[in-house]
């Protein structure tokens, strides 16, 4: 545990009541304040979070989390020195808590962000092949950061100083059933699609400055960029191949291949299906694209 425990946490949350307990009682250990940014829950997830110690404030989800994200770190009552932001399907180890009580109070001045490695678990199952860990910044110093305004693959960005990397892991394990898990990738496809349009047809001129990316954010920016340039639903099929084969995914058992099959191909096929769906409709005029896209999604371009 942290003496001084000078930690404050972040956590965005819209019916998470199966989760919020378990996410806020493996962060108390190194945090002296919890903030919950709530998007009007209809279940029981403020009284949860309340009950155990957490402020909440309510703000209204726009379908953009770097926006919900940015006015929560904006608005939230936090005067540590760092924030840790933490999914509420998410939980930090115990070995990462004690090495985070370990390492945080010695870094140096120069360093403003901490990128901290996370597994996923897909129906119970850790899934160590095929995706493997991902690195990603979590824990800042307070204003020294902030979350991309991207549709899809927003990362937080250091308005200042280095980072540094953790070797203990955080876990994201939801709970929901597949029928939800469905459901929220559908609704993610949606982002993902109209991300990989505006890069391929450059519809959006970014103010991110990607020198402020970490070196795993940057490394995935890469991959992405050449993954929409290649072929659609060629790509989704040779993605799921280098996963599920060449990274030894199959070796996972029937969840893994679940976890494969639906994340790293059903779901990149829907992408796909959705872009040629509206190549259909617009060809290559990019302010009928804008349009559709307006018009079917509510978004603007």
């Amino acid at each position: 545990m942290i003496d001084n425990k000078n930690i404050g946490v972040i956590i965005l949350t819209f019916n998470e009541e199966i989760h919020i307990a378990r996410c806020i009682n493996s962060v108390k250990a190194i945090a002296s304040q919890i903030v919950v940014i709530d998007s009007f829950s209809t279940d029981n997830t403020v009284a949860i979070a309340e009950s155990l110690g957490a402020v909440v404030l309510q703000n209204k989800w726009e379908n953009n989390h770097a926006k919900q994200l940015n006015w929560g770190l904006a608005n939230a009552p936090l005067t540590t020195d760092w924030i840790l932001r933490i999914d509420a399907d998410e939980v930090l180890t115990t070995a990462l808590q004690q090495e985070i009580a370990q390492k945080l109070p010695i870094l140096s001045k120069d360093i403003t962000g901490v990128v901290l490695p996370r597994y996923n678990y897909f129906m119970g199952k850790q899934i160590k092949r095929g995706t493997g860990v991902l690195k990603i910044l979590r824990l800042f110093r307070r204003g020294k950061a902030v979350c991309e305004n991207k549709l899809m693959d927003e990362h937080m960005v250091l308005l200042e100083g280095q980072s540094v990397s953790f070797t203990n892991v955080m876990i994201d394990n939801n709970l929901n059933n597949l029928s939800w898990w469905t459901t929220k990738h559908n609704n993610y496809s949606n982002r993902e699609m109209i991300s990989l349009i505006c890069n391929q047809f450059d519809l959006l001129d970014s103010n991110n400055d990607t020198k402020t990316l970490t070196k795993a954010a940057k490394s995935k920016r890469k991959l992405k960029s050449k993954y929409a340039r290649l072929p659609l639903f060629w790509r989704a099929g040779a993605y799921f191949f280098y996963r599920y084969i060449l990274k030894g995914g199959f070796l996972e058992g029937k969840e893994g291949f679940l976890w494969h099959f639906l994340q790293g191909f059903w779901y990149r096929i829907l992408v796909d299906a959705k872009i040629f769906e509206i190549k259909k409709a617009c060809g290559n005029d990019k302010q009928k694209i804008k349009s559709y896209i307006k018009q079917h999604y509510n978004i603007e371009i």
